[in-house]
């Protein structure tokens, strides 16, 4: 985590924040300023490999997680009180994309978003995007649109909610390894993607897709030296 709190901090300007309690496990919250970005925490189990978490807000993590359950989704922690701050869950939908969702009681998440330094966008990666609609739609409620923010002829779908666009679904087609499961990626929002992604690698990072134009902006694919995978993206001032 120390090495986490390095990276983050010198490539986006976080400042890592350790809950001072023992029992949160050197559980902290990465701030801009004085605003919450996100969180880390230790990885679980041996086997658990470095990766980012997307939440989803509920009203309820017993009734999501027994309703993700009931469509063939599963439960890989919880629902557990954390604290006064909420009840959490952590599952993973049908083709196994792991996702947590936030109860929220004394905190409601972030303090920054869809600006420099916040996330923007959260993304399925999935093989079955059919199955995907049918799973999300069933347990929030969300609609899901065609869209292409690649500008390409690959399979894109935002979700809505309430008629709100806040996230998307890419479809996994052959060019994507074997190996690489179903997963939900996380997009921070920068004013320079080149910069940050050359700074990524002077952080000894890795630069997986090197910054491109779409649409919406410019992105690129970044790996942490510990291994875990995000995006980053300048949005095109509208």
């Amino acid at each position: 985590m120390p090495a986490a709190k390095a990276f983050y901090g010198g490539l986006f300007g976080w400042r890592g924040a350790d809950v001072p309690m023992e029992e949160a496990g050197g559980y902290g919250m990465f701030l801009l300023g004085d605003r919450y970005v996100g969180g880390y925490g230790p990885c679980m189990a041996p086997e658990q490999p470095v990766a980012w978490l997307a939440y989803f807000q509920v009203e309820s993590a017993d009734a999501t997680a027994a309703t993700v359950t009931g469509n063939g989704g599963s439960i890989v922690a919880g629902p557990m009180d954390v604290f006064e701050s909420g009840r959490l869950a952590v599952l993973s939908d049908p083709e196994g994309a792991v996702f947590g969702v936030w109860q929220p009681k004394e905190h409601h998440g972030f303090g920054v978003v869809d600006e420099p330094g916040g996330m923007c966008w959260f993304e399925l990666l999935t093989r079955d995007s059919d199955r995907a609609k049918t799973f999300y739609g069933t347990v929030f409620g969300w609609h899901a649109d065609a869209a292409d923010p690649y500008g390409s002829s690959s399979e894109y779908t935002e979700w809505k909610l309430g008629g709100e666009g806040f996230s998307g679904m890419m479809r996994m087609g052959s060019d994507f390894p074997p190996e690489v499961p179903a997963h939900w990626m996380v997009y921070v929002q920068v004013e320079d993607c080149d910069a940050v992604a050359a700074r990524a690698r002077e952080l000894d990072g890795e630069v997986h897709v090197p910054p491109t134009s779409i649409p919406p902006g410019r992105f690129a694919l970044l790996r942490d030296p510990q291994g875990g995978v995000f995006s980053v993206i300048a949005l095109t001032e509208s």
